[in-house]
């Protein structure tokens, strides 16, 4: 029976009864391996072979464009950021010991992220440069297996591509260039030029490109430099094409305008024997808030010979119709007229494989099959290939698994000991064999021509982490979810390695609040464990199979009761209950969200996507949806009650909390952007849930993706853009710390004896920071009207 919305201003009990249904299983792994796909890559066939698919957008994307926006604009980002910087400033002058508190690394240093560039430095030895999916430029001095940053922390952290003259002038692309999957790929705000190897940065141009997939440095003339503008993934127009500096990066100018505004360039090479020929790939792809159209007309491969000022389209061999996707395209340096090219469907699936041997005159269609290029149906996640510099018929390709030819391309085999997901594979040509890797796992060095051999950097503090729990027994226990690199154990303090504790990719994780030894680790849509061996085997399944639900989210919530630890909470479409600590479950709702999509195999839309137990009382819940929805029990569920939806923003919830003291208490924190418009990102309810008031004026306007309400009195909130502090009732938002990374914060965890707050960034791993004391905070003082602030509140807090 589906639950009925309450009326507006006031509701009635609505008393589920309860249909067990059978829950539609959905593959994911609870261990990790390298040749698995997450299930949010795959594409759906549609019946129209170069339409869109029709799938709604992946997790992290879908919130972010719940407001109704068509498009995650760089520009939203530019102006949260913005405010987030006023904020800083006005908390450093006014809340003096809020401001000068200190964010302190954690970690993981061991476990890595998503490298998407690499320029090896051609003049220090053993030096390199990396651009991290979401963390910014590191700079490595010893051959690859330690990481330093060297990009600053207050900047935008989304990275496209890196490159270094001959000279050492370095220049990074911001903005990812290849659509994530259930992960996002952050837009960036143009080219920076560093001439002392990454201390010092300067912007110098195409602010408005959004993504940097590529740049190409003439040999003969470092000051030549062509960078490939992928563009904005979410809306036609803006800088995209190829671009040519003659000044060493101060000016650009577009020299290879696409054939219409949804195509960018991802790639562009110089022949090293002959400069005035240059290459370049385009791509047609578009991102809306429900479909994704990652192929058509414009996506092309093309050739200059004289230096970029005309080009032609290469199509002699090549397929012209409008079924192309992502291409990738490589030359061979030690014989520049042997060309590789490979490029997918409109839709996803890698579709064929071409070589050249006169320049890109004509082309030939190799035998390799998408089984041996390793890409299944998501060619676009890739786009990229390699040459040996010294052997043409020495291929690398791009896919889950890094693969190989040593016959020209004409057959391809996997090269083991990496993880999956490959982005960009550099040589040293300062050291025989030494080739670098970067994939979703981090950074590997081979020192015998990537054959094999591959060792993974021992330190790259660049995690793209969902959540993190913290023991309530010891804070220094910490286990945390991890885009692509699974479910990860920290027990073994500041700095320590991190342990692999399953999953695919790593979502909810969470540690029994009396026995740290018991943990629970989820991969995507709601594959759960439980383990009595602090994350290890043995592992009992949960989620799908012992939970009733027809539709989980991409991050299924999965919570304690803080009443009662032996109660837990589990929530597809439905809440589940567990009075056995987690071994067997019952249905306590009815589905409490709007439906799901009218394809039965698309991304789960009509989803709960948060829940809390007050910690006074056990029998009170709150949960809120994918589509906007707030609800509340009072009876453990007996009887839902559905927030007027006149009082909601309708935007994804993010989070919802219950002041530790008050059971009516509650607060609940929005994704997407206001937009100019009166949408709050964070609201509270007073009497149990009946209704809400906005207390997020004065934040930025960014998604809100946590909230914890302390019991003096605070209230914490991680955003996109920062973590904040306000009075228990809002008002006046102060910047909470300094030195935190401007990486996305994903999600808090406040450990109460001890004020350690953590928070877990999506690109540069966990924080951790000791909360101040606020007397005034804990005054019950009416709610302002905004921009007002509470009286006094932050104004009394004290470091210690």
């Amino acid at each position: 029976m589906k639950a009925t919305p309450r009326p507006p201003r006031r509701g009635t009990a609505v008393t589920a009864t309860l249909v067990l249904l059978a829950a539609g299983a959905l593959a994911s792994s609870s261990s990790t391996s390298l040749a698995v796909r997450p299930a949010d890559q795959l594409s759906l066939a549609t019946s129209m072979p170069t339409g869109p698919m029709e799938m709604p957008a992946e997790w992290m994307t879908s919130q972010r464009l719940s407001d109704g926006s068509r498009e995650l604009s760089a520009a939203k980002y530019v102006r949260a950021r913005g405010e987030a910087d006023g904020i800083a400033v006005r908390s450093r002058g006014a809340y003096h010991d809020l401001a000068r508190q200190k964010w302190h690394f954690f970690g993981p240093t061991n476990i890595g992220g998503r490298v998407v560039d690499i320029a090896v430095d051609p003049l220090v030895d053993d030096q390199i440069f990396v651009a991290a999916a979401s963390g910014g430029i590191w700079k490595s001095s010893d051959a690859g297996m330690t990481y330093q940053s060297v990009w600053p922390g207050n900047w935008v952290q989304s990275m496209g591509a890196v490159a270094m003259t001959r000279s050492g002038v370095l220049f990074a692309g911001t903005g990812e260039a290849q659509p994530g999957g259930g992960s996002i790929t952050f837009g960036g705000d143009g080219v920076y030029r560093s001439y002392n190897r990454g201390r010092t940065w300067q912007r110098v141009g195409l602010t408005e490109s959004h993504a940097i997939a590529r740049f190409a440095i003439d040999p003969r003339n470092e000051r030549r430099i062509f960078a490939a503008a992928a563009g904005n993934l979410f809306k036609p127009g803006g800088e995209r094409g190829v671009y040519l500096s003659e000044n060493g990066g101060s000016s650009w100018r577009r020299v290879l305008t696409p054939p219409n505004g949804t195509t960018g360039a991802t790639e562009v090479l110089i022949d090293p024997t002959n400069p005035n020929r240059v290459y370049a790939a385009l791509w047609d792809h578009l991102r809306e808030p429900h479909q994704r159209t990652y192929g058509g007309p414009g996506s092309s491969l093309w050739r200059s010979d004289n230096g970029g000022r005309n080009w032609q389209r290469m199509t002699n061999g090549l397929p012209t119709d409008a079924d192309q996707g992502r291409w990738g395209l490589a030359l061979a340096p030690s014989d520049p007229k042997r060309l590789y090219a490979y490029v997918g469907t409109a839709l996803g699936p890698f579709r064929a494989f071409y070589r050249s041997d006169d320049g890109g005159d004509t082309w030939t269609q190799t035998p390799v099959t998408a089984n041996q290029a390793s890409q299944s149906t998501f060619s676009w996640w890739f786009g990229k290939l390699w040459v040996d510099p010294l052997d043409a018929d020495h291929v690398f390709l791009a896919g889950v698994n890094l693969v190989r030819s040593t016959d020209g391309a004409q057959t391809f085999a996997s090269v083991s000991g990496v993880h999956a997901d490959q982005h960009v594979m550099r040589w040293d040509p300062k050291v025989p064999d030494r080739a670098y890797l970067g994939n979703d796992g981090g950074m590997y060095r081979s020192d015998v021509n990537g054959v094999g051999g591959w060792t993974k950097a021992t330190y790259e503090p660049y995690t793209q982490f969902y959540t993190v729990d913290v023991a309530e027994t010891d804070p220094a226990l910490k286990v945390a979810g991890a885009q692509d690199n699974g479910c990860n154990r920290g027990y073994n303090g500041v700095g320590g390695p991190w342990d692999a504790i399953g999953c695919g990719d790593g979502l909810q994780v969470v540690i029994h609040p009396e026995a740290s030894h018991i943990v629970f680790g989820c991969s995507q849509y709601g594959s759960c464990y439980r383990s009595e061996n602090s994350g290890g085997t043995p592992r009992q399944t949960i989620g799908t199979n012992q939970t009733v639900s027809d539709r989980r989210n991409w991050q299924t919530p999965l919570q304690f009761d803080p009443s009662d630890p032996d109660v837990m909470y589990y929530a597809g479409n439905i809440v589940n209950r567990s009075t056995d600590n987690g071994r067997t479950w019952t249905a306590i709702s009815p589905d409490l969200t709007g439906g799901g999509p009218n394809d039965p195999n698309g991304y789960p839309w009509g989803t709960i996507t948060t829940l809390a137990a007050a910690p006074t009382d056990g029998r009170k819940l709150y949960v809120g949806t994918d589509d906007g929805r707030l609800w509340w029990t009072d009876d453990t569920g007996q009887n839902w009650h559905q927030v007027d939806p006149a009082e909601l923003p309708g935007t994804w919830v993010t989070r919802v909390a219950v002041h530790p003291k008050d059971r009516n208490i509650a607060y609940a924190t929005f994704s997407g952007f206001r937009s100019g418009s009166d949408r709050p990102h964070v609201m509270v309810t007073q009497d149990g849930g009946r209704t809400w008031t906005d207390i997020g004026r004065g934040l930025p306007d960014a998604p809100v993706n946590s909230v914890i309400p302390t019991s003096d009195g605070l209230l914490v909130v991680g955003t996109d853009v920062g973590v904040y502090l306000s009075a228990w009732n809002g008002g006046e938002w102060a910047a909470l710390g300094t030195n935190l990374p401007q990486a996305a914060v994903m999600y808090l965890r406040y450990h109460e004896p001890t004020r350690q707050l953590t928070a877990a960034t999506f690109g540069r791993g966990v924080y951790d920071l000791k909360v101040p004391r606020c007397p005034g905070a804990s005054t019950r003082l009416p709610l302002r009207k905004p921009g007002m602030g509470v009286v006094g509140a932050l104004a009394s807090c004290r470091a210690r």
